[in-house]
């Protein structure tokens, strides 16, 4: 029973409505404490409501759940599994809750965020910290390491950058584009997210055999426009490769496993569409969502966790991040930069 020490899983996500009713409660639940109005909020409401007022970032959770419980099971792993988010339903307090109840008292817990940084690392671990205190005798909870430069995360993204090549009949010289969340300077600057960002795109870029122009790009960005944030944008981007006589591009999500909102709209949609008016034939390739090599990778960071695997691979020249973050590790931005 368990791996190792632990005795359950939980799957950490960000979360999304279910339906056109949850939209707004949710934003608000996003956007709590920043003072942003309803009216604003509407505005992100009607990219939901292209897609029916559903997130699908819920139904690939359980996808994801069932394909990491699939590898543990073939691994011999009897390890119940759970699944929280952190802005809505199943909330993270409800399922520590859950899991306590079931009398679970060590749990390995692995988030659905590859890079580092206030929002994508330490904001989950204050949430986490946050449902554990709301409940009697929780269990503990220990997070796997950040996972951005694990050789088959890295590797699982390179193979599908180069199959959607393949089958878009584009040689390896198209430019790419690899795809980020924008955050305010004062965000980035509490992290080393951009270089994580661009070692990751060269490795990406080698394992897939890629030979023409690349950069890391950003997308998704909110707030006042006064407000200064991680360039360039992708919009932009298109428009300018377009003027300097490109045809074709590739826009590879990198910080992202999942084809979530932020994909389905500010890629699929949005930016699709300026690619179009700019006259660019524009690919973009899956997230790793539930790669095989991906999942095998969370699980042998469960494993890793666990004690029961010496090595921590890791590509690249920053090295594999700690099991343990330390105190000081990507603090929140002060309110003004934000």
């Amino acid at each position: 029973m368990g791996v190792g020490r632990f005795d359950s899983l939980l799957l950490l996500s960000f979360g999304g409505p279910e339906g056109p009713d949850e939209v707004l409660p949710f934003l608000r639940n996003v956007t709590s404490g920043r003072g942003v109005p309803d009216d604003r909020l509407a505005v992100v409401a009607e990219q939901y409501a292209r897609f029916g007022g559903k997130s699908p970032i819920n139904d690939l959770n359980r996808q994801l759940l069932a394909a990491v419980e699939q590898e543990l099971a073939t691994r011999g792993h009897d390890l119940p599994a759970y699944w929280g988010n952190r802005n809505w339903h199943p909330f993270v307090s409800d399922t520590v809750g859950d899991l306590q109840a079931a009398g679970c008292r060590s749990t390995v817990c692995l988030v659905t965020s590859a890079f580092s940084s206030y929002s994508g690392c330490r904001q989950y671990r204050e949430d986490l910290n946050q449902a554990c205190a709301t409940v009697s005798d929780a269990p503990q909870i220990e997070r796997v390491r950040v996972f951005w430069n694990h050789p088959e995360f890295l590797g699982s993204a390179a193979e599908l950058l180069a199959e959607a090549l393949q089958q878009a009949h584009l040689s390896s010289s198209t430019p790419v584009l690899h795809s980020a969340h924008s955050l305010p300077m004062s965000m980035a600057a509490t992290s080393d997210y951009l270089e994580q960002l661009n070692e990751a795109a060269v490795i990406v870029n080698d394992l897939a055999g890629m030979e023409g122009p690349s950069e890391v790009v950003f997308q998704s960005r909110s707030g006042p426009p006064s407000v200064p944030w991680l360039s360039p944008d992708i919009d932009s981007r298109l428009k300018q490769l377009a003027a300097e006589g490109a045809t074709e591009v590739v826009v590879h999500p990198l910080g992202f496993v999942a084809d979530h909102m932020e994909v389905l709209f500010d890629l699929d949609t949005q930016a699709a569409s300026i690619a179009r008016e700019s006259g660019l034939k524009m690919v973009r390739t899956p997230t790793v969502g539930t790669h095989p090599r991906f999942v095998s990778m969370l699980v042998d960071l469960v494993e890793e966790a666990a004690g029961l695997r010496q090595d921590r691979p890791a590509l690249g020249t920053l090295g594999p991040r700690p099991d343990h973050c330390s105190v000081h590790c990507c603090p929140a931005p002060t309110r003004g930069g934000s």
